[in-house]
């Protein structure tokens, strides 16, 4: 299969470098010091889920250099970039591309959709915890490793069912959930409060978790968003709060969001599309998210990278 990956970092660079390891036509889509370390020396990955190296890994700095259009793109770029992400691919995405958009957040596929095309889109979620560690080497961080994509009516297409084929001989999870759309909100419920508290608190899960009055804090974050998925006509139920802190209570003590890493390192913060955008979908829908609101406020000074 042709895959193109737009945007190499933690999340395009592993799935990609699988992908490639497995026989694909893989190019990554990555710039700057990252990029330049691949094409010069292949594409590393370590840590938790393994090491690989692919090398020689094609690489390039721009879409237009792909040329032939690609069977499949992953949409890996970060969600501040994801609008003009999506215009640098218009000359490249064919009549048979399908776009997977594997971002945090709620509104990926809808920002996507609305620049290529709606059916060239297929929601999807990734479930891994990566960074790049120095350019041109992933690192993960956490025991899991898998996709999740789909048909917002729910049908097992030809091309979904053939990319989670593709994916399996790849060596890692693809699953096709009934319902990609309450999918991708349960990850949301996770990844949000996960995001706002680790970056806010500045410590892993573990003590956030641990401590009651900040478990109430990442219990309430949930809870929001959760009420904000069912006023926005998404089949979120009761026991998702209780079962997302399950699965945030099963998580290694150390794990943070990636928002945290990039906070850390000064770089900007997805926080508009995340805490931010539970405030402004809250508001679209008549709903009160106060904590999220206050987790937004008091990150803003970061959001667009380390303040002066």
């Amino acid at each position: 299969m042709r895959i193109a990956i737009m945007g190499a970092g933690g999340v395009g660079g592993y799935f990609g470098g699988r992908l490639a390891l497995a026989g694909n036509d893989v190019t990554f889509v990555a710039r700057g010091a990252h990029g330049d370390a691949i094409r010069r020396n292949g594409l590393s990955a370590g840590g938790t889920l393994g090491e690989f190296h692919v090398n020689p890994a094609k690489c390039v700095a721009s879409p237009d250099e792909l040329g032939e259009p690609p069977d499949v793109i992953l949409f890996a770029v970060k969600l501040s970039a994801m609008q003009s992400a999506a215009e640098q691919l218009l000359p490249i995405v064919g009549a048979n591309t399908s776009v997977y958009t594997v971002q945090n957040g709620v509104e990926a596929a809808d920002v996507v959709g609305g620049v290529l095309g709606h059916e060239k889109v297929v929601p999807g979620i990734a479930y891994i915890s990566a960074i790049i560690s120095e350019p041109g080497v992933i690192n993960t961080r956490a025991a899991f490793g898998a996709l999740a994509f789909g048909e917002r009516d729910g049908r097992e297409s030809a091309r979904v069912k053939a990319f989670q084929e593709t994916c399996k001989a790849a060596q890692f999870e693809a699953q096709i959930p009934p319902d990609i759309t309450r999918a991708i909100w349960l990850k949301f419920a996770m990844l949000a409060p996960m995001a706002a508290t680790t970056s806010l608190i500045r410590c892993g899960l573990g003590p956030i978790r641990t401590n009651p009055r900040s478990r109430a804090l990442l219990q309430a974050l949930i809870e929001e968003i959760v009420a904000l998925g069912k006023a926005a006509g998404v089949d979120m139920r009761k026991r998702d709060v209780k079962d997302t802190l399950k699965i945030l209570d099963g998580l290694p003590p150390a794990v943070r969001a990636s928002m945290a890493h990039d906070l850390e390192v000064g770089n900007p913060l997805e926080l508009p599309w995340l805490s931010g955008a539970v405030v402004r979908l809250g508001e679209k829908h008549g709903m009160e998210t106060p904590t999220h609101r206050f987790f937004a406020d008091a990150l803003a000074p970061y959001e667009k990278g380390r303040p002066e």
